[in-house]
């Protein structure tokens, strides 16, 4: 008897469900979001054939195979008995091969570094470049050092804050001091 239960209960209809939009999703092939690989591809053929075609791996365990002892094993009684196993993969053709090296290229490419520091860390490097200058010594006994950070720890911060020209042309803008930081500082001169 429940059997029959449970399929009376599938045939009752949901008045809450969109079926026009629930099948649009079940449907959807989703957003490709590499415009190379947009561009190329064929809504007719699989993902896997795209992607094949395309010269991309589908599924890295596959692409990539990580050597195992049963597989070396069988090489090894292969190479003894001259058995050779059958290898049934089709031989695979690269029509939209120029994707792979599109991607390739803009992989390689430089990219732009927009590394900032956060305003808090700015306007505390900034207070005691101000307040101090040079001498590191006084930055580290400084009542505002509240993580209790050593003077190598205080001049690689202020390093980093020069390195990025955006922030600290401002910072100069602002202020008429220029500070030169020393690689070669030792703790005798400080």
């Amino acid at each position: 008897m429940t059997k029959l239960r449970k399929q009376r209960r599938k045939k009752k209809f949901n008045h809450n469900v969109n079926r026009k939009r629930l099948r649009n999703k079940i449907f959807k092939e989703g957003n490709i979001g590499c415009k190379e690989v947009k561009l190329e591809y064929d809504r007719k053929k699989s993902l896997k054939t795209n992607l094949q075609e395309m010269g991309l791996a589908y599924d890295p365990n596959q692409s990539i195979k990580i050597p195992h002892s049963k597989s070396e094993m069988k090489k090894i009684m292969s190479t003894n008995n001259d058995w050779v196993e059958d290898s049934t993969e089709e031989p695979i053709t690269l029509s939209k091969a120029h994707v792979a090296k599109s991607l390739e290229d803009d992989a390689k490419a430089p990219r732009e570094k927009k590394f900032r520091l956060p305003n808090s860390q700015i306007e505390w490097v900034t207070y005691l470049i101000e307040k101090y200058g040079n001498d590191y010594k006084a930055m580290e006994r400084d009542k505002k050092n509240y993580n209790q950070e050593t003077w190598k720890q205080i001049r690689q911060k202020i390093k980093r804050f020069m390195n990025i020209p955006e922030q600290y042309s401002e910072f100069l803008k602002k202020s008429n001091i220029h500070l030169e930081v020393d690689n070669n500082v030792s703790d005798d001169e400080i």
